[in-house]
């Protein structure tokens, strides 16, 4: 079966559709005794098909297995744990005038995603509050109330994802207390804070960047020409 999919460049960031050509996957699968039974470890090896970059990332996953009538498989939906071998985690690069403490714990929550959801989910909560408290300077303590004090300043569609989030289980529930505080979740729900954080940056620190510089531009150009007619009336 022909391998295609969307990916996105942990190192350059650009998108690409990933084929055979450039995707690899092996599987290992072991038993020896181990308390967990027969098992399996997947790998996944994908290159940057972007000619500037060519840098490659190397995933792992281990799995339940079966052995029986003389073959091995990987029993569907057992995926036990997951990492990132290369690049050490599947944080995006931004760039560097986001503020230091922000990606410090982003990159943090990404990199301890897996080892330790709790840990990761506690970093990005941090780094959420940290987001909202730089760019909409809105203070009050606790994270849910700042949540809700950027509530008129967002556009709809990303306050309906800020407050998707923060009403999943143990997530919501501990917004409302100390963002320090150690909460039990799964993998699965640190990812989706992860995964906001990163659009709002995108959305909020990027954007705003990238309009200020068009502007600027045409700013710049509109000032050359007016000078340039300028001169030639006085000429």
């Amino acid at each position: 079966m022909a391998i295609k999919f969307n990916w996105t460049c942990p190192y350059c960031n650009r998108e690409a559709t990933i084929t055979d050509s450039n995707f690899s996957r092996d599987t290992h699968f072991f038993d020896k005794g181990n308390k967990d039974g027969e098992s399996a470890i997947i790998t996944e090896i994908i290159t940057c098909p972007n000619d500037e970059c060519r840098e490659y990332a190397i995933i792992g996953s281990l799995h339940s297995s079966h052995y029986g009538n003389g073959s091995h498989w990987v029993k569907a939906d057992t995926k036990r744990f997951e990492w990132s071998m290369r690049p050490s985690s599947l944080a995006k690069q931004f760039p560097d005038y986001i503020p230091e403490a922000i990606l410090a714990d982003y990159n943090e929550a990404c990199l301890i995603k897996n080892l330790s959801p709790k840990a990761s989910a506690t970093l990005s909560r941090r780094c959420l509050q940290g987001v909202i408290r730089d760019f909409w300077s809105v203070k009050k303590g606790r994270l849910v109330d700042e949540i809700n004090g950027i509530k008129d300043k967002v556009d709809p569609i990303t306050w309906q994802a800020i407050d998707s989030v923060r009403s999943i289980g143990n997530i919501g529930a501990h917004m409302e207390k100390d963002i320090n505080l150690i909460i039990e979740v799964e993998p699965e729900e640190a990812q989706l804070l992860i995964g906001l954080i990163e659009i709002l940056i995108k959305d909020w620190y990027v954007a705003k960047h990238e309009r200020q510089k068009h502007l600027e531009s045409i700013i710049s150009v509109a000032g050359l020409k007016s000078e340039k007619k300028s001169q030639n009336s006085n000429g």
